[in-house]
């Protein structure tokens, strides 16, 4: 394959489709097409750890490598009062998330086209980090999501990490338990694991 879903301008053609779904108890209707992570619908360990996740109403939270947005904008819906802030490096994910943003009436997000988190430099800190790593681009690419999201972390904040057991998580933990020294495991089933590491 020439190219992934973490490159930065995908040359797939395009092939809009839409996907009808629930999550947390809200309905959503997502875009998706080509060139984006999961475009036949939202892939299981994203669901697992939406199911999962916690968040605050008045949380600030950041979704690192959001893809087409449905972890990101399901916890917009869950913290009201707060603001998710969402990161993808594929420039047809961001379009996608900012139009399925809009379709499903959601204002609190902030939705920037970003290599890792280079365009959250300067941001106000977050309560929450969640991420469904892109595993394909690597371990280096992973641990940094880790060891640069723990710096964007307010004191007592976590971090949020869905993963399969098959593809890295016993050493994913072992990386967050080096940077966090408070990893917790939040659940696991079909091979995925949910780590919460929280910042001292």
């Amino acid at each position: 394959m020439a190219e992934h879903y973490y490159s930065k301008t995908p040359d797939a053609k395009e092939n809009r489709q839409q996907h009808q779904t629930t999550l947390r108890g809200f309905s959503f209707r997502f875009w998706t097409d080509n060139g984006v992570f999961s475009k036949g619908g939202i892939d299981y360990g994203s669901r697992f750890l939406i199911e999962q996740m916690q968040i605050g109403e008045a949380d600030r939270v950041l979704d690192v490598g959001c893809g087409y947005g449905p972890i990101g904008l399901t916890a917009a819906r869950l913290a009201p009062k707060g603001q998710a802030v969402l990161l993808d490096i594929n420039e047809r994910a961001v379009e996608l998330a900012r139009e399925n943003a809009r379709s499903n009436e959601i204002a609190n997000v902030d939705i920037r086209q970003s290599d890792l988190y280079e365009a959250a430099a300067g941001l106000e800190k977050f309560d929450v980090i969640l991420t469904n790593p892109p595993i394909r681009a690597g371990k280096a690419v992973v641990h940094r999501i880790f060891e640069e999201g723990a710096e964007l972390l307010k004191p007592g904040g976590s971090m949020w990490v869905v993963i399969q057991k098959k593809q890295g998580a016993p050493s994913a933990e072992a990386k967050l338990q080096q940077l966090f020294g408070k990893v917790v495991e939040i659940g696991k089933d079909k091979g995925f694991r949910i780590f919460k590491a929280i910042k001292g």
